[in-house]
């Protein structure tokens, strides 16, 4: 039994436990848990009458190159001998750590070592994260949805479509309001559908009047059941610019069709610039500026992120005042060299079809290999409210203002988040760099995520940090915490950074210490 275990008890003195059942504090929920079951979130379990965290405490090992692997709590079915692995440094995160709730008490570990000369200490703790939310960036020209749209998972709104960014759709799920805002099934359904995101699980979403994706966290996303590969080159015009050397002298006119901006090389500045001449083409768009197009079609899936099949619908009349003629020769392409064709204009300047020609298609593979692979980006987006922050200084304002002030240091299962500018602490991080299977949630709902703030010993101390708390990575190793926490091992990223040693040496030589 731990030190921290003996301390704090899971019910009150004297209370009737219900049907041999104990009650757990871990969360707002408060389950009466019997022998060898787990509560309702499934991360706490009654093992011998004391409320056990069932996943494993998760503890990094840094070598002295890149990265490392994990270092497990201890071994499955075994204690850890004492004995070091190798001469790395180790993290202890926050993942299977438990949590502070009911606020009443520090964090489950604050953990001191010395650190190239640095005395740092961290310290763990699993947030309970009622606001919370998701953000998804789909690498995709086709069509998701209009800007605002509902999202929905099992027919529940869990978020919105937003602004869509260069060659990426983006979506907003979760967030309080449609976690405890609705009613029960819409708050069930966007807890379990950012819970899986976050957990890199496949989760299908509809989108009102428009389409149904499978998102999966490093994965290419699925759009009304099609696969995605590619992501865009550039825009049209974008395409137009890079490209236009290599069909110099091999085509007379190159038309890039595009959702958002469709190019034309012998009107476009790049075109000019290399002499092309003016071939008399008529776009059906909107002109913006020389050689680029707005609004030649709708959003849709066909070329380059259009509802268009087939690319002479954008064509207009040909003038032969401005230089068409019989036989000049025209490539149509999309953003990503998926869809192509080669046309050559008649006797009445009408474009016919002909057999794709061979000196246009290395031109037409450039595009193609300037694609990046089409992703699905989830960054998990959370507040750390003043009951996280009471559990790692007694003054919660005081760590806000630290973390504002680049003293401490934040991260998520080990991996280095992005902190909002402004109030409090909103955090952001992306999912694939967090060790699998490391978040969690709680019926409330809300979503658990592990979260350390790393910092100098002397700044925690002047904080209001809790000094008697303070323990040593091989004190962890050897007795566990407040719960319990389980043998086992994770895998996890390996490119992850240890906490910025410069910085938290400058903050701790810093005028306004």
């Amino acid at each position: 039994m731990s030190e921290l275990a003996e301390r704090f008890d899971t019910h009150d003195p004297g209370e009737k436990q219900v049907a041999e059942k104990i009650r757990c504090d871990a969360c707002p929920v408060m389950c009466y848990i019997a022998e060898g079951r787990t509560g309702a979130c499934d991360r706490y379990g009654n093992t011998g009458g004391r409320i056990v965290r069932c996943d494993p405490l998760t503890i990094l090992e840094h070598s002295a190159g890149t990265g490392g692997a994990v270092v497990p709590f201890a071994g499955e079915g075994e204690e850890w001998n004492g004995e070091l692995v190798n001469s790395g440094r180790r993290f202890v995160t926050a993942i299977g750590a438990g949590t502070t709730y009911p606020d009443y008490k520090p964090a489950p570990f604050i953990v001191s070592q010395e650190v190239e000369g640095v005395d740092l200490v961290t310290v763990v703790t699993e947030g309970i994260f009622s606001y919370c939310g998701v953000k998804i960036k789909i690498d995709t020209d086709r069509f998701l949805g209009p800007e605002t749209a509902i999202v929905r998972a099992e027919g529940e709104a869990v978020g919105h479509v937003t602004t869509g960014e260069y060659g990426s759709q983006m979506l907003s799920l979760g967030g309080v309001h449609h976690l405890t805002g609705g009613s029960k099934s819409e708050g069930r359904v966007t807890c379990a559908t950012m819970l899986d995101l976050c957990n890199r699980k496949p989760v299908e979403l509809a989108i009102d009047g428009g389409a149904t994706v499978i998102v999966e966290a490093g994965k290419a996303p699925v759009i009304d059941g099609q696969a995605e590969h590619r992501m865009r080159v550039g825009c049209g015009s974008a395409t137009i610019g890079m490209f236009a050397t290599q069909w110099r002298g091999l085509v007379d006119e190159v038309v890039v069709v595009d959702d958002h901006i469709t190019g034309v090389v012998s009107e476009h500045q790049a075109g000019k610039v290399l002499g092309w001449e003016d071939t008399g083409i008529k776009i059906l768009g909107r002109r913006s500026t020389p050689g680029r197009y707005f609004k030649v079609s709708e959003p849709g899936l066909g070329w380059g992120g259009t509802t268009i099949s087939d690319p002479l619908s954008i064509l207009g009349e040909w003038n032969p005042k401005k230089g068409a003629r019989s036989g000049l020769s025209l490539l149509m392409v999309s953003t990503t060299g998926e869809q192509f064709a080669y046309f050559e204009l008649n006797d009445d300047l009408k474009p016919v079809e002909k057999p794709f020609p061979e000196r246009l298609r290395k031109s037409v593979g450039l595009i193609e290999d300037n694609c990046e692979p089409a992703l699905c980006t989830v960054l998990f987006v959370g507040g750390a409210g003043g009951s996280l922050r009471a559990g790692v200084v007694e003054n919660p304002v005081n760590l806000t203002r630290s973390v504002q002030g680049l003293k401490t240091y934040v991260t998520v299962g080990g991996a280095p988040v992005y902190v909002w500018p402004g109030g409090g602490i909103t955090l952001m991080v992306d999912v694939m760099r967090v060790p699998e299977n490391a978040f969690g949630y709680v019926p409330t709902p809300a979503l658990v995520a592990p979260i350390e703030f790393t910092l100098r010993r002397d700044d925690y101390l002047r904080l209001g940090g809790y000094a008697d708390e303070i323990r040593s990575v091989d004190d962890v190793l050897a007795k566990g915490g407040e719960y319990f926490n389980a043998r086992g091992r994770k895998d996890a990223p390996t490119d992850n950074p240890w906490p910025p040693l410069a910085q938290l040496r400058l903050a701790g030589e810093s005028p306004d210490r």
